[in-house]
């Protein structure tokens, strides 16, 4: 059984082969995520050793080591789900737990992935308190629009 390590905080401007001449004592290949249309690194990629117990000597020792003047951040990496992208570079699920996940809702392009409570189910939503107030003075102007009408 072979053991996917998750490399992150590596600069942009990291080659696969800088990575691997880190990594050449412990003659592992290292693969480097990088932006499809600049072709620099993306900050992550991975490693692939053999056993549990060879990814915890690698975790501990290459952990925290300077790659460029970056501090590299070494986990085990998450297991690829069935609905993830197959292609290269498309799967930020493989990333450990701790990274923000890639929204699968749809086209929210703004980051924000707050569901909004329709209105038949308002009775067990609690509205976001930096705007409660604004939001009671909206209620009671549609409230006085639809009684006076």
């Amino acid at each position: 059984m072979s053991v996917r390590l998750y490399v992150g905080n590596l600069p942009e401007d990291v080659t696969r082969q800088d990575l691997e001449a880190v990594f050449a004592e412990a003659g592992v290949s290292a693969k480097l995520i990088t932006d499809r249309k600049t072709g620099k690194c993306r900050g992550f990629g991975f490693v692939t050793v053999k056993t549990d117990e060879e990814a915890d000597q690698f975790i501990e020792k290459f952990n925290g080591v300077s790659v460029k003047d970056n501090a590299i951040k070494i986990e085990k990496a998450l297991p690829r789900s069935k609905g993830d992208d197959a292609a290269e570079g498309a799967a930020p699920s493989t990333a450990p737990a701790s990274n923000n996940r890639r929204n699968k809702g749809g086209n929210n392009k703004g980051g924000n992935n707050r569901r909004v409570a329709s209105t038949s189910d308002s009775e067990g939503f609690q509205p976001d308190p930096r705007w409660a107030s604004e939001l009671e003075k909206l209620k009671q102007l549609l409230a006085a629009q639809t009684t006076g009408s």
